[in-house]
């Protein structure tokens, strides 16, 4: 027989419903999933925080390109929220009737009876309000998809895609073809590899170039903001998600500012900070003050290296792979098997410094890795103090850029380090000392340092010769 038709439409009060399958998780959740990926927490902590699973938020994340595109500011109380629709099922089981679940809820009766008569569900035919069903469809049609610009204006589109994937020319015009990228597969920040050359400019450029291009045209106008969603969203539809590869940074998702600003800076304190640095190891004036840093190589390999500011002169600190490395699991908190970790730099820093005469361990500058989280232990062990460099500010350790950048002839980017024993490496830094230096008259680190060795105020000191 069937029902007739209309049935449902004539039950709720309006338009029939498809059902998706069972009801997701609600709204709500996924707004305060976002409220706290704005505090710096990864999806997985997100999501744990706010109730929902670990793969829910990794999918929330991922879908929406790394960026909320709905208001994440607690709603106002005009529409009815989930606790109140769950009141309205206790009051509803219990036989009350619509006047006074009103009065209990502080809401109009038509409220409460247009509730349960739209929202409730209608499987077998019956209304039977349930808080969850109720939810899930107040959402379902509080939804109102706003068409993006760049689906409707085919020429902004074209615009945008032709500043951001653009072919580089020749100043005559002429292609230049540029390196055989390989195939974009989702990947954040494909490095190591070759990228497809393109025009490239940002968002922002895009934005703004727009009104000196057409100062008329008031239809080709767009935010960077929405150009960035156009990437990044997918259900945006406006752009292909493989052109954030041209993006300076070419991330697949977008970063949460306050998650990029979070980083392991606790070992940093006011009291280390470079401006608690003695103000003589700044002329360089007197030797004895050291700037350090590691070198990176693939699969986490590192060498470290120590300068000294008044002589150049270079050492070198071996980090081989501890035990385990590559057949044990990690461990959380657990020992840096790769042999860059803190204890590891700490005990070849102290071996290496410890070596050198006392009037030459006054101090090191490193910048803010965690590879030397343990400074306080280091100076305890060499009395040498240590200092850390400002944030972003390379400048504060120039000596040692300018060495690590001498060394990449030795030691290049994308290859392993680990491979090389200790003796090799001393090779490499007594050849860095046997180079002649413009800033030293064209003396060589080796000869600076014996002459200083070899003045009356440290005689008896053997010299490095």
């Amino acid at each position: 027989m069937g029902r007739p038709a209309g049935w449902m439409k004539a039950l709720t009060g309006r338009a029939p419903m498809k059902s998706p399958g069972a009801p997701s998780l609600r709204r709500e959740i996924e707004h305060a999933f976002w409220r706290e990926i704005a505090k710096g927490l990864t999806s997985e902590e997100a999501a744990v925080a706010v109730g929902a699973s670990s793969a829910a938020g990794s999918w929330w994340f991922r879908e929406r390109g790394g960026m909320p595109t709905f208001m994440v500011s607690p709603r106002t109380g005009r529409y009815l929220s989930f606790a109140e629709r769950e009141e309205i099922a206790l009051l509803k089981a219990e036989g009350a009737g619509v006047r006074r679940i009103a009065r209990q809820l502080g809401r109009a009766p038509s409220t409460i009876s247009r509730e349960l008569r739209r929202n409730a569900a209608t499987r077998g035919g019956k209304l039977e309000y349930r808080a969850s069903v109720a939810q899930w469809k107040a959402e379902l049609l509080a939804l109102r998809p706003k068409t993006a610009r760049l689906v409707t204006n085919e020429r902004l589109r074209e615009y945008v895609q032709q500043r951001l994937s653009g072919q580089v020319r020749h100043s005559d015009g002429t292609v230049v073809p540029g390196p055989v990228a390989a195939q974009w597969k989702g990947r954040n920040k494909p490095r190591r590899q070759d990228r497809r050359w393109t025009q490239a400019w940002s968002p922002e450029q895009i934005a703004n170039r727009l009104k000196l291009d057409f100062p008329e045209d008031e239809t080709m106008r767009i935010s960077h903001e929405a150009i960035y969603q156009a990437l990044y969203v997918q259900s945006r539809g406006a752009l292909k998600r493989e052109l954030v590869a041209c993006l300076r940074t070419g991330r697949a998702l977008r970063v949460p500012r306050a998650r990029s600003r979070k980083r392991a800076t606790g070992h940093v304190t006011p009291e280390v900070m470079i401006s608690q640095r003695p103000a003589e190891a700044e002329d360089r004036a007197v030797p004895g003050h050291w700037e350090g840093d590691l070198i990176i190589g693939t699969d986490r390999s590192a060498i470290g290296t120590l300068v000294e500011r008044t002589t150049r002169f270079t050492l070198l600190l071996h980090l081989p792979r501890m035990d385990g490395y590559g057949i044990q699991p990690r461990v959380h908190n657990g020992p840096a098997l790769a042999g860059r970790g803190a204890e590891a730099v700490k005990d070849a820093i102290a071996a290496t410094i410890t070596a050198l005469p006392e009037q030459l361990r006054r101090s090191l500058t490193w910048d803010r890795g965690t590879e030397l989280a343990q400074h306080t232990r280091l100076r305890i062990d060499t009395g040498v103090a240590v200092y850390f460099a400002d944030p972003h500010s390379p400048w504060q350790r120039g000596t040692n850029e300018n060495t690590n950048g001498l060394l990449r002839q030795y030691f290049p980017k994308g290859t392993d380090l680990s491979r090389w024993t200790a003796e090799e490496i001393d090779a490499v830094a007594t050849t860095l000392n046997g180079r002649p230096r413009k800033t030293l008259g064209w003396k060589t680190p080796a000869e600076a340092l014996n002459e200083l060795l070899s003045q009356p105020t440290t005689s008896g000191v053997a010299t490095t010769g």
